[in-house]
């Protein structure tokens, strides 16, 4: 008898719970909003925003330090008027395997004559023929937002400092 008391009241308990999913769920943390004022440069969203002006492109020709392990190397010198589609790709005019000497350019590696399979092809595959999806130009633009970024090494000798 006891037992057919308990039913109903458990039945509309849990009822009670499902309506109001606030019951059971803790308080969301409360953060202060993020500006995206950097991005907007103070212009309402409303606005139109003048462009800022097309910042120059580093052409130092010097071999960049890579900021993470496997990051494509970036490209140290100007692209412009280059043509990269279906019918030609200036860059392997420098970097391919029969050039690369005359041009004393650093060929394209070998894992861009690697097919999906892992099968070797006697060009670039056609994966990794548009360079520029992956290897981009430098430019001496301002950040819009603050990078703290740390190179691995970096943190790992300052790790190994604290410790002596």
């Amino acid at each position: 008898m006891r037992l057919r008391n308990l039913l109903p009241l458990c039945l509309l308990s849990c009822l009670a719970l499902a309506q109001d999913p606030s019951a059971m769920a803790p308080a969301a943390p409360v953060r202060e909003p993020q500006s995206i004022d950097a991005l907007r440069r103070g212009i309402p969203l409303d606005q139109e925003a003048k462009p800022l002006p097309i910042p120059r492109i580093e052409n130092f020709d010097l071999k960049r330090k890579r900021a993470y392990p496997d990051q494509p190397p970036t490209i140290p010198h100007s692209t412009d008027g280059y043509q990269i589609d279906k019918n030609s790709n200036r860059c392997l005019l420098c970097h391919s395997r029969a050039n690369f000497d005359t041009f004393q350019a650093p060929m394209v590696s070998v894992t861009h004559f690697l097919d999906r399979d892992g099968q070797v092809l006697a060009s670039v595959s056609p994966r990794r023929y548009f360079c520029t999806q992956c290897h981009v130009v430098q430019s001496d633009a301002k950040l819009l937002v603050p990078n703290d970024f740390r190179d691995v090494d970096e943190l790992m000798s300052a790790e190994a400092a604290k410790k002596r």
